[in-house]
């Protein structure tokens, strides 16, 4: 009787917590929209000022100033902005919603070396935290899985669909994999001192993943019939066709996993978090590196870091001259809708705004091979942008009035804003 109780009590707390279906997706654009008036956020470090954009059929048609002659639809945006849409990268949005119920929980599979698993057959499209990105200007996101040696396999999506297939922007761009660290943090539980001990198994680990590799790269050289899912699903990697991102913070760990990525012809190399990346800012150029910066608001990882080093961190490698962009992995799913915040937060940090925004946009669209179509404002580009009635990278300012994704014109109605009109709605007139 108790567990029949339980599985009633777990059932009755998914239906009230996921049974909630998302906004209903918009319709294909079906005339030409004009925004004019506003300052238009390029993406690429610049802006114009009283900028007129036309789109139609999901692309940019014309952006101009005001002498441009408007079509279709006119949006009156006098005193607001229009900015590209966020790319939120390396997150498992979609695929898990609840954190304490297993049963919505799908980032991860069992076993350690596992590149075959593909993320984007488990994104769920009506996920109510996915739902919560737009509002805040984050309509594109890299979903990718977690846990593991190597994790698997992401796919960027856009964040209005009825399922993934139509969610799908780039399937399965890159291959995750977690270097391992020379350092670990004590199990104070077993009696080990707390802090960074050093990993004893380090060069094991290190020997596990670069054999694993060999062995995908001479798979993929020898022509067998012989099927082997994992290592096949290595060979993008190998050819150039696919993204290989590599999850490393410490300056050894950074020099090993590039130095021994690159010698077996890996080209499209992604350092995500690197911590210490300052302190090997020439190695990283000269193997042509780009770095997805991990979560900005964080207390320094050692005692002699500067109070404020994760702050900053971001605007230290793009004055070096890297190609940075904003990846926030270790903040949870939720908070990802806080990315233009962060990138906000880098302007604090001396960072001048729109190189600011490009690490949300432009560069981040870069580093994970869709730039031809999405990051920033151009001719020809998709129509993936948003108004907002002031500057997006303030949480003061950031309030979204329209939004499109390859021309939709999106909802931005939540859950959140839901709650928030029913209970601003209960208090007036007290």
């Amino acid at each position: 009787m108790k567990t029949i109780f339980n599985i009633i009590s777990t059932t009755v707390f998914l239906i009230s917590t996921l049974g909630f279906a998302q906004q209903t997706p918009a319709g294909a654009q079906t005339e030409a929209v004009t925004i004019q008036g506003a300052t238009a956020h390029i993406g690429d470090g610049t802006l114009r000022e009283n900028c007129t954009l036309v789109f139609e059929n999901g692309k940019i048609t014309t952006l101009g100033g005001p002498e441009v002659t408007a079509k279709g639809q006119v949006i009156d945006a006098s005193g607001k902005h229009i900015y590209p849409g966020f790319i939120a990268p390396g997150k498992s949005l979609g695929l898990i919603e609840v954190n304490a119920v297993r049963a919505s929980n799908d980032q991860d599979e069992i076993g350690n070396l596992i590149p075959h698993i593909r993320s984007i057959i488990a994104y769920n499209a009506e996920s109510k935290v996915v739902e919560s990105m737009r509002p805040n200007g984050v309509l594109l996101g890299q979903i990718t899985p977690k846990g593991g040696r190597i994790s698997g396999t992401s796919t960027i999506v856009q964040f209005d669909a009825w399922n993934w297939e139509d969610a799908a922007v780039k399937m399965d761009d890159g291959i995750h994999l977690n270097w391992p660290t020379t350092f670990r943090r004590g199990r104070w539980w077993l009696g080990e001192p707390r802090g960074f001990l050093p990993n004893k198994d380090y060069d094991k680990q290190k020997l596990e993943v670069v054999t694993f590799m060999q062995n995908a790269k001479a798979y993929g050289q020898s022509g067998t019939a012989e099927i082997n899912l994992p290592f096949a699903a290595m060979q993008g990697v190998f050819d150039g066709s696919q993204h290989l991102y590599v999850y490393a913070h410490g300056e050894k760990e950074i020099i090993d996993a590039i130095s021994q990525i690159k010698k077996m012809g890996v080209a499209n190399v992604v350092l995500v978090g690197g911590y210490h990346a300052h302190k090997v800012i020439d190695f990283l150029k000269e193997n042509d590196v780009p770095v997805l910066v991990n979560f900005t608001h964080s207390l320094p990882n050692f005692d002699d870091d500067d109070y404020d080093f994760t702050y900053k961190l971001p605007k230290i490698l793009v004055d070096a001259g890297l190609l940075v962009g904003l990846q926030n992995a270790s903040a949870s799913n939720f908070q990802t809708r806080n990315l233009p915040f962060y990138a906000g937060q880098v302007v604090a940090q001396g960072l001048e705004k729109e190189k600011a925004l490009q690490l949300i946009t432009g560069n981040t669209a870069k580093i994970l091979g869709i730039e031809a179509n999405y990051g920033t404002l151009e001719v020809g580009k998709s129509a993936t942008l948003f108004i907002s009635e002031g500057d997006a990278l303030d949480m003061r300012t950031n309030q979204l009035s329209r939004a499109f994704i390859d021309g939709r014109d999106i909802s931005l109605e939540t859950h959140q804003t839901e709650l928030w009109k029913r209970y601003m709605g209960k208090f007036e007139g007290k």
